[in-house]
């Protein structure tokens, strides 16, 4: 699992392919977790995610609480696919 001090900036990325050619999904979306257990829905259409080139996708998430944080991305047809994975954001040493 990766870790991550608290106050790092975590750049999350997807990329959609369809038999290998990076290709857009219809809609994108991020499901992401806080390590307080809140679960926050984001999605292209509504800004929260950047659209870097066709088909990649990235979203800066800020690692102000410590614990585990998970996210799932999932793209539609015609690049229907999903992808999750979970980091550590650790506290900082007090210095």
């Amino acid at each position: 699992m990766t870790t991550y001090d608290r106050g790092d900036l975590v750049r999350l990325t997807a990329t959609f392919t369809v038999s290998g050619v990076v290709t857009d999904p219809a809609a994108v979306t991020l499901y992401l977790r806080a390590p307080d257990g809140t679960l926050s829905t984001l999605t292209y259409a509504g800004g929260a995610i950047t659209k870097v080139s066709t088909g990649v996708y990235r979203y800066d998430y800020n690692a102000s609480a410590t614990g585990d944080v998970s996210y799932r991305w999932a793209g539609t047809a015609p690049a229907q696919a999903a992808d999750q994975s979970t980091f550590f954001v650790k506290d900082d040493v007090g210095v």
